[in-house]
């Protein structure tokens, strides 16, 4: 299992469940993405989530969140556990501090998952579904490298190799940061191009 010892430009929530302080704005866009301690998709363990600033400057947040399950599956993957969530915030502690940040901005999610995600947990914890205006960065990826459908595809594994992205996969800020950079690379491809 991976160490989660970063700092860098992260926040993170590693212990109590205090949240740690959301970047200040203003932002361009945002991409999120999420883990999940299960199959369950309500079962979110860890929130990242890259804000892209007005100069293209990426600030990472992310914090674990206890999901409140004894059933563990993808531990293996992420390297996340009970253990790691024991003393996080709940989801529904966590999600003020993202409608508060995120309502306004484009939010950028690197295929359905995670929208699917917030959905399956806010119905898990009995409350509304952000709205909030999500787009995927699949599509843009589908849009911007063309030469990868069948070829790798579009997934951060297959964009990593091809972009020389450098993120650990299956870290939800690190993928979030990644999903930002390819809506970036894209639309520096679209500025060249003109």
């Amino acid at each position: 299992m991976r160490a989660k010892s970063r700092l860098s430009t992260d926040s993170r929530s590693t212990s109590g469940s205090s949240l740690p302080a959301f970047p200040g704005g203003p932002f361009r866009f945002v991409a999120l993405d999420v883990e999940t301690a299960n199959h369950d998709r309500g079962s979110i363990c860890q929130i990242g989530v890259a804000c892209v600033l007005p100069d293209n400057a990426i600030r990472t947040w992310m914090t674990y969140v206890d999901p409140r399950t004894t059933h563990w599956v993808f531990s293996g993957l992420h390297g996340i556990t009970n253990a790691t969530v024991t003393r996080a915030p709940t989801f529904a502690e966590a999600l003020p501090v993202l409608r508060q940040a995120l309502d306004g901005h484009t939010v950028y999610q690197h295929s359905g998952f995670d929208r699917s995600a917030i959905r399956a947990a806010c119905a898990t914890v009995g409350c509304e579904e952000p709205v909030w205006d999500w787009q995927n960065s699949v599509s843009v990826a589908r849009r911007a490298w063309p030469e990868l459908k069948g070829n790798g595809g579009h997934g951060l594994a297959s964009l990593k190799a091809h972009l020389g992205l450098s993120f650990e996969h299956h870290d939800a800020g690190e993928d979030a940061r990644a999903a930002a950079e390819v809506v970036l690379r894209a639309e520096g491809l679209r500025t060249s191009a003109r």
